[in-house]
């Protein structure tokens, strides 16, 4: 992904100065989990024995508890009842930190949707909900709700599901006052006219979406770009983003287009992966980011929650170990200070990830230190390196060392595919990183034995361990500068 720095910086610091308001129908998803051994002798249907059942936001909700996820600060608005589900559906957002005091109380009912879970196979969808429009009194609650949190956030999502929240007028309101204020409006369509989401930043159609709008048939791909782009030209729109499931993301401009491809991936669920989408482009979008390298991100995000079963939103800590995979993550991003240390560890564990640490001063980088980061690799996920800095190499080895600079030393390290980070630290030992970060695995060289590895005891402490490797014999940087000195000392004089 092209500028790596910026984009994790964004995610890792600046989403979280984000405020994002999400105005749409909210619901409730619910999903009861069982499995069908038999068919009923009542009906010729599959009896689920229901094992648990589990609830989360769903619709627009979905959309809020993505952004929340992603650590941006978001605010819900929307019609919600009186009723068992909405006090579900309140403590789930606040829980999660969503603030909801946009939320309209309706003589409705909370819209909730219940599905009937055989292992991952949907057997059944039940839906609770009013088709009627919402009275006029609702109506103007929430658009005067909607238009006082518009001038407080940095960017507005309109999550239509076509449950009669997001009116014409409504649409109309939010947008002139978004744009003016400077604020990025996202929309993700249910109409089948994009009339109503005129003038917005973007709208954010599924390919059977935009067929409906453009009325071309979504197999003919050509005919449908073209089609794309004049929509965007009518409808005032910067540009058109479309999800494509597997075959990534395009975005429209009025002229052009971009693919944003998307990654190969096991596919169990797109529920929810358009609200994915719409959550990263709104963050992303809002930080300053190009529509191209947001919808780079959005794709990446959407096929993390393709992944898994049923409605789940993205997190920031699942997108950063994503975006850094050795393979992907390149120098600059990789040498890191404590306090993005702290955070790329905490990060990367949230998904599970085991930490293996290993420390020195990795002057002139030879085939022993190689062969000791491979082996590092074997005990975990992410390897870290700590190298000593220029002083503390100067208190340990003498004034002549060292022979290369710890900036320099950072970023040799940093670009072999077995590291994950490098970071300096100044003390003569590692014992308060070491404390610091808690790693799960700490590996030092066959010159060594548990009892004289530094912060050994306190990582048994924690439950982790040490694990002591084999050197490479006869090499070592001492030996390396002893035979640099030797091969250009002066040759005696001859002797008479």
């Amino acid at each position: 992904m092209k500028d790596l720095s910026r984009i994790l910086s964004l995610i890792e610091r600046e989403f979280q100065s984000l405020r994002v308001l999400v105005i749409g129908d909210v619901m409730l998803d619910r999903y009861v989990w069982g499995s069908v051994d038999r068919i009923s002798p009542e009906a010729p249907v599959p009896v689920l024995r229901s094992l648990h059942t589990t609830r989360v936001p769903g619709g627009a909700a979905n959309v809020a508890m993505n952004l929340v996820g992603l650590g941006v600060r978001s605010t819900q608005a929307g019609f919600w009842g009186d009723d068992l589900e909405q006090r579900e559906l309140g403590e789930l957002l606040s829980a999660a930190g969503v603030d909801v005091s946009g939320m309209i109380q309706s003589a409705h009912p909370t819209i909730s949707k219940t599905r009937v879970m055989a292992r991952h196979q949907q057997l059944l969808r039940m839906d609770v909900e009013n088709a009627a429009s919402h009275p006029s009194s609702e109506q103007d609650a929430l658009l005067e709700r909607a238009l006082d949190l518009v001038s407080k956030a940095d960017a507005v999502i309109l999550s239509d599901y076509a449950k009669g929240t997001l009116s014409p007028a409504l649409c109309r309101a939010v947008i002139d006052k978004a744009r003016g204020h400077g604020s990025p409006v996202l929309v993700d369509p249910k109409d089948k006219s994009f009339a109503k989401y005129a003038g917005a930043t973007t709208i954010c159609p599924n390919l059977s979406e935009l067929s409906l709008a453009t009325g071309i048939d979504r197999d003919n791909m050509t005919g449908l770009i073209e089609a794309g782009e004049r929509l965007v030209a009518e409808t005032g729109v910067d540009f058109l983003t479309v999800t494509m499931s597997e075959k990534g993301i395009l975005v429209l401009f009025p002229h052009s287009s971009f693919h944003s491809q998307a990654r190969a991936r096991e596919v169990f669920d797109v529920s929810g992966a358009g609200d994915t989408v719409i959550a990263i482009m709104a963050a992303c979008l809002a930080s300053g980011l190009d529509a191209k390298a947001a919808a780079d991100l959005s794709n990446l995000a959407a096929g993390i929650v393709v992944g898994k079963t049923g409605t789940a939103p993205i997190s920031r800590n699942e997108l950063v170990a994503e975006l850094t995979t050795s393979a992907a993550i390149g120098i600059p991003e990789k040498v890191l200070d404590d306090e993005q240390l702290l955070v790329r560890i905490a990060e990367w564990r949230a998904t599970g990830l085991r930490i293996v640490f290993t420390n020195g001063c990795f002057d002139i980088l030879h085939i022993g230190h190689i062969s000791l980061l491979e082996q590092c690799r074997q005990f975990g996920d992410k390897l870290i390196v700590a190298i000593n800095s220029d002083a503390s190499v100067q208190c340990l080895k003498g004034p002549s060392r060292p022979v290369v600079k710890e900036n320099d030393r950072a970023r040799v390290l940093a670009a072999l595919a077995s590291t994950d980070a490098v970071t300096i630290f100044d003390e003569q030992t590692p014992l308060n990183l070491i404390r610091r970060i808690r790693p799960d695995v700490l590996v030092k060289g066959g010159d060594y034995t548990t009892a004289t590895v530094v912060g050994a005891e306190d990582m048994m402490s924690w439950g982790g361990r040490v694990e002591i490797v084999p050197t490479v014999p006869g090499h070592s940087t001492t030996n390396i500068i002893e035979r640099m000195n030797t091969s250009s000392a002066p040759e005696p004089a001859p002797t008479t």
